[in-house]
């Protein structure tokens, strides 16, 4: 169908009021290039769809090794741009789809069936970054079997299969708003979470993580915030709003891996990769809070104004120098 005249006017305006009304305020933030650390890539999601030569959705109704109920598309439905923005849907619906992404599926890859859809984007074989400042500004889900994620991968396993090689997690939202008898402000859970993941196999792997809520004790799905991590040889440190919530250095992980020998930095020391994705259910979303997946929670929406990412000036070979 075809607008002209002024029914044409009307609906360009009540678009324009749209966007105006979803498109996310901007929160001020410090410049970067003001502790030394310099923008080397970024993603405002300012186009009509994803940009492809910067992410890769994933394809796979595996579960992400956690038992999550979602199969991960590349339609519309799960991953679309809008109004400046990368929106992550996950809904409620059977869906069949191939039961492993192609880095490790088998041959052939059999199908798998979940009870829901959802989103994941991977700069996996496209970028890849070894030291530097991650940022994310976004708005989490609500909800009992929700749970966001923004974290980092290696780009190859040096140092052998998860999580030998390390795992980065900037941000994770699990069960926004479910109850919660551990967390202060009388709404639920309101804190997010950033981990690393290192050691040997399971059960021999290890993790070090930090839960942070905001000082106001809000709950993080009612608005924008800005997650990042900086890291430097030997030093990580996590951060909500410029506010650093969790510091790991090299004396608190390592891998079992025999070619870390030498390297007191391993694994953290090798360029990794940035996913974003809206998981559904797991053992981590199911196990705590009000327990399970709640119906209620669906269809929900992950919203991320952009990914920056900023490596050290004066610094690039360790980062140290821009992590004061």
């Amino acid at each position: 169908m075809t607008i002209t005249g002024p029914l044409k006017a009307v609906t360009l305006a009540a678009a324009l009021l749209l966007v105006g009304a979803t498109s996310p305020p901007e929160q001020v933030i410090a410049p970067r290039e003001g502790a030394g650390w310099e923008l080397v890539w970024a993603d405002e999601f300012d186009g009509p769809t994803l940009d492809r030569s910067k992410w890769t959705p994933e394809v796979s109704c595996w579960g992400g090794g956690n038992y999550e109920r979602q199969c991960y598309t590349d339609r519309p439905d799960n991953i679309a741009v809008e109004g400046g923005m990368l929106l992550l849907k996950a809904r409620k619906e059977r869906f069949t789809g191939p039961a492993r992404p192609p880095e490790i599926a088998e041959n052939p890859n059999p199908s798998q069936t979940q009870s829901h859809t959802s989103g994941k984007v991977r700069t996996i074989g496209k970028h890849a970054w070894r030291y530097g400042r991650i940022e994310v500004r976004a708005k989490v889900p609500a909800g009992q079997g929700t749970w966001p994620a923004v974290w980092m991968m290696p780009d190859q396993p040096v140092y052998g299969g998860w999580p030998r090689s390390g795992e980065i997690d900037i941000l994770e939202a699990v069960n926004i708003g479910a109850k919660c008898r551990k967390c202060k402000g009388g709404r639920g859970e309101n804190r997010t979470i950033s981990a690393l993941h290192f050691g040997d196999f399971p059960p021999q792997n290890r993790f070090v993580d930090g839960r942070a809520a905001l000082p106001d004790l809000a709950l993080p799905s009612d608005d924008f915030h800005v997650y990042a991590v900086e890291w430097g040889e030997g030093l990580i440190r996590f951060m909500v709003d410029d506010r650093v919530h969790l510091t790991v250095t090299a004396d608190q992980w390592k891998t079992a891996s025999p070619r870390a020998r030498g390297r007191p930095a391993a694994p953290f020391d090798q360029p990794f990769y940035i996913m974003a994705n809206l998981a559904v259910g797991g053992r981590l979303s199911e196990e705590n809070n009000a327990k399970g997946v709640a119906a209620s929670s669906f269809p929900a929406q992950f919203a991320i104004d952009w990914i920056r990412v900023y490596q050290c000036g004066s610094d690039p070979d360790k980062g140290r120098a821009c992590m004061k």
